[in-house]
């Protein structure tokens, strides 16, 4: 089993943005790279991959909760000094 290190991108103003992930996949970090939301995961690229969805909500933001919807937090990052606070979530369907 050979494992990698994959960068995504978020943009910040989409409802629902959908990555598709190697199983078993393990994120490590969610960060500013210039000012891009990113996200770097360890992954077997050889493995089967799995359509995942990831929510951005803005501090203050309504979260709206649906049944049998559940999130995982991932991270924040932050931007302008401070002043725009970012919190990523995975959907868990149930």
């Amino acid at each position: 089993m050979k494992k990698v290190i994959w960068k995504f991108e978020f943009k910040r103003y989409m409802d629902n943005q959908y990555l598709e992930l190697p199983l078993g996949y393990e994120v490590l970090s969610l960060q500013l790279q210039g000012n891009i939301p990113c996200l770097w995961v360890l992954v077997d690229p050889n493995v089967e991959k799995k359509r995942e969805i990831f929510e951005i909500y803005g501090t203050g933001d309504e979260i709206r909760y649906k049944s049998g919807v559940d999130r995982k937090y991932i991270g924040t990052w932050q931007e302008q000094g401070g002043k725009l606070v970012w919190h990523l979530f995975q959907v868990i369907l149930g």
